[in-house]
Formats: structure tokens, C-alpha cells, sequence
């Protein structure tokens, strides 16, 4: 059993157990019954609230900041349909990646706001994948909405780690400085994992 399967389960048990425990107050407790149906009511609107927030744990796309470094797996564009109302998003599988480009082996995925740019980097990443490069990327400039997205952006890049597309040398993992208005995030041929030194003899 997987732990993300163990999690889902011991949720479960909890709830079935909270709602035995109601029933039995509710049962033989000495209280009106207005105030039974309130437990009752409460208690409904709070497994419905919890089963919307777990949607994260079932699969669903999260809207979370992407990883600081990152493994694209796959991608998925949705372009903006005014008929619907619908703005638009990105969605991006990835892996998180560790300092030495190593994957964490847990994929994710992630939505993210369209917008033209980063649509046209991620086609461009899915193609390199296709045609058998491996693509790493990093997150940009996914703000809050409150208006600190310089601070966002100064907290993932730097001068040393975020390149676009086909700008970095996969052999050393060295990355070259974003072009003035890269957005969102930006994709590289993966580097190859940093191995640890071999004991000297």
C-alpha cells in the first residue's frame, strides 16, 4: 500500500469514526433537538468541505507554486475560451528535482494560468520531449495575486538558474541568465544528476 493510499484510508477511518462518536451522543445525550440537528447539519458540511479539500490527494492539479527545479514528465495546454468563460490554464506534470538534479521520484501536477509565452515554451519542451530530450525546467513568476510577484520572482531566479529552452549545456548543468521578460517557467535540457565523489584509494 502506497502512502499516499495509507493516507486516503486513515482519513476514511477517522471520519467514520468522528461520525460513530456524534451518533452516540446524539443518541443518548440530553440535548434539544435543534441542537442534534445542527450537529447533524455541521457535521455534513464538513465531510463535503474535507472531501474538496483532499481533492489534491486524488490525482486533481494543484494550483501550488511549482517546484524551485524540476523534471517536465508531460504537459497538457487548455487555451482561454471567451464562449465559456474559461481563461485558460497549463497543466505540467513534473518532478521535483534536488540541487545535484536528482528526481525525487514523486510526480506531481500542477496548474498554472495560461498565458501565450509560457504556452508556446511548453509546446516547444513537449516536442524536445518527443523526440527523445529530456526537459528540466524551473518556476519563474507564479505570484499570489497581491501584488508581491517581483518578490516571487527574486526568490526563484537567479542569474545562474533559469535559461529557456535549448539555452543551457546539458553536460555541465551550468544555466545562462533568462531574456528580459521570460514568465511563468522555463525549460532545459536536463542535466545529467551530479554524482557524489568516488573514495580515493
Amino acid at each position: 500500500m502506497s502512502s499516499l493510499q495509507l493516507v486516503i484510508l486513515t482519513i476514511s477511518v477517522a471520519y467514520a469514526v468522528i461520525g460513530a462518536l456524534l451518533l452516540v451522543v446524539l443518541v443518548y445525550g440530553r440535548l434539544h433537538w435543534s441542537q442534534k440537528a445542527t450537529a447533524v447539519i455541521v457535521t455534513s458540511v464538513f465531510y463535503l468541505v474535507s472531501f474538496a479539500a483532499m481533492r489534491g490527494l486524488l490525482g486533481w492539479a494543484t494550483a501550488d507554486r511549482l517546484p524551485v527545479s524540476f523534471k517536465l514528465l508531460a504537459a497538457r495546454i487548455v487555451e482561454p475560451h471567451s464562449l465559456e468563460g474559461d481563461p485558460g490554464s497549463i497543466y505540467l506534470w513534473v518532478e521535483e528535482l534536488d540541487d545535484d538534479h536528482r528526481p525525487s521520484g514523486i510526480p506531481r501536477a500542477f496548474r498554472v494560468p495560461y498565458n501565450d509565452a509560457l504556452a508556446e515554451k511548453t509546446h516547444a519542451a513537449e516536442n524536445e520531449i518527443a523526440a527523445g530530450r529530456p526537459q528540466g525546467g524551473r518556476a519563474a513568476d507564479f505570484g499570489g495575486g497581491d501584488g508581491t510577484i517581483i518578490d516571487m520572482v527574486r526568490e526563484y531566479v537567479t542569474p545562474k538558474a533559469v535559461i529557456e529552452t535549448a539555452g543551457g549545456d546539458s553536460s555541465t548543468g551550468e544555466f545562462s541568465a533568462p531574456p528580459a521578460g521570460a514568465q511563468g517557467a522555463v525549460f532545459t535540457p536536463l542535466p545529467p544528476p551530479r554524482m557524489p565523489p568516488k573514495d580515493e584509494q
